[in-house]
C-alpha cells in the first residue's frame, strides 16, 4: 500500500526544519503550445487554474520569490523555502537559461533548493546530471506530468508524449541520483477505474519516489469543456464518495515506498465546470481518510502546500 503523506513529511527525511514550498513561473511556455509539438495543449489545461497570484503579477524569478517569502515569513520567520518551477514546462528553454534561472534562486540563503516540474518529453541527461551535482548541498527533486500510461488516451487528450518517454525520463533521473515525483490525473476521457488500476501498475514498475494524483477538474472554456458540450467524449461523473473508494483502491495497489502527497486537487471555484465538490486535499483526506497520517498531515498549508492564502495545483504540466 503506498504511502498517504503530507510534503513536509516527505520532505523530513531529506530536510531539517519547516520547509515551505514557493511556486514560481519560469516564464517558458509548454511545447505543446508554442508550436514544438502543437499549438492546441492538452485539452484540459487552463494554466490560470493552478497559478498562485503572484508569479502573473511578477514576471521575473527574484521576485516571486520575494513575494512568497514575504508571505510565508509572517508567521514562520525561520522558515526554509524550496523554489517550486511550476508553471507550464519550467525547462522548455536553452540549458543556459534554465541553469541562470535556477541558480538565480538558489543565490537565497534561506532556499534549501528547487523542484523542477516539468514534461517527460522536455529534459536531457545533460539537464538532469546538472541538477544533481547542485546536491548535496541544496536539494533537487524533479516532478513529470506523466498522466496515464495508456498511450491511446495521451493521444486523446492531446499530450504529444508517449508513456515510453515517461519512462525514459523517470529511469534517467533516478539514474542521476534525483528524487522522482509523476503527476497522474484519474477519469481523463475514457478512463474507468480498470485503466486508472493499470496505470498504477506501469508506476509500481518505475523509480518513482513521490505520486500527485487528483481527479479530472472540467475548467471552464478549455477544449475539453467544449467537447463535452459538444457531446464528442463523456467523462466520469463521480461523487466525492465514488472517487474515495477509486482512491482506496489505488493506494492499496501501490508500491509501498511510494508517498502520495495528494489525492485532489481544486482549482479556483469560478473556474470549474464540473465536478464542484467545494473540498480542498486535506479535507478529503481527513473525510476519507483520518487514520492514513493524522488529522493535519495532509493540510495544504504550513509546509508543504500553498492553498491557503495562494491557488493549488489544478492540472498538471
Amino acid at each position: 500500500m503506498g504511502q498517504l503523506v503530507s510534503f513536509s513529511k516527505f520532505i523530513a527525511g531529506r530536510l531539517d526544519g519547516k520547509i515551505q514550498k514557493i511556486s514560481v513561473n519560469a516564464g517558458h511556455n509548454c511545447p505543446n503550445r508554442d508550436g514544438t509539438l502543437s499549438r492546441g495543449g492538452c485539452i484540459y489545461c487552463s494554466n490560470q487554474s493552478f497559478s498562485p497570484g503572484y508569479t502573473t503579477a511578477n514576471p521575473d524569478i527574484e521576485a516571486q520569490i520575494e513575494a512568497g517569502r514575504k508571505f510565508f515569513g509572517r508567521k514562520y520567520p525561520e522558515m526554509r523555502y524550496l523554489v517550486y518551477f511550476q508553471s507550464y514546462t519550467s525547462t522548455n528553454a536553452s540549458l543556459e537559461e534554465v541553469k541562470s534561472q535556477v541558480n538565480r534562486a538558489l543565490a537565497y540563503s534561506d532556499v534549501a533548493g528547487c523542484v523542477i516540474g516539468t514534461r517527460p518529453d522536455a529534459v536531457s541527461e545533460e539537464l538532469l546530471q546538472w541538477f544533481a551535482s547542485l546536491m548535496p548541498d541544496k536539494f533537487m527533486m524533479v516532478e513529470f506530468g506523466a498522466e496515464t500510461a495508456s498511450d491511446e488516451t495521451l493521444r486523446l487528450i492531446n499530450r504529444h508524449h508517449t508513456w515510453a518517454q515517461t519512462v525514459e525520463a523517470v529511469e534517467m533521473a533516478h539514474r542521476c541520483g534525483l528524487p522522482v515525483g509523476l503527476h497522474l490525473i484519474f477519469g481523463l476521457p475514457g478512463e474507468h477505474r480498470d485503466e486508472i488500476l493499470s496505470t498504477i501498475d506501469a508506476v509500481n514498475a518505475l523509480p518513482v519516489d513521490l505520486l500527485k494524483c487528483h481527479h479530472l477538474q472540467v475548467i471552464r472554456n478549455t477544449p475539453l469543456h467544449r467537447m463535452i458540450e459538444a457531446g464528442e467524449i463523456e467523462v466520469e461523473r463521480w461523487t466525492p464518495d465514488d472517487y474515495a473508494a477509486l482512491c482506496r483502491e489505488v493506494l492499496g495497489r501501490l508500491r509501498p515506498d511510494i508517498m502520495v502527497e495528494r489525492l485532489l486537487s481544486q482549482a479556483p471555484p469560478s473556474m470549474v465546470v464540473s465536478p464542484k465538490w467545494g473540498l480542498k486535499n486535506y479535507q478529503f483526506i481527513n473525510r476519507y481518510f483520518p487514520d492514513a497520517t493524522g488529522p493535519s498531515a495532509c493540510a495544504d498549508a504550513g509546509t508543504g502546500g500553498h492553498d491557503r492564502g495562494h491557488r493549488l495545483h489544478a492540472q498538471t504540466k
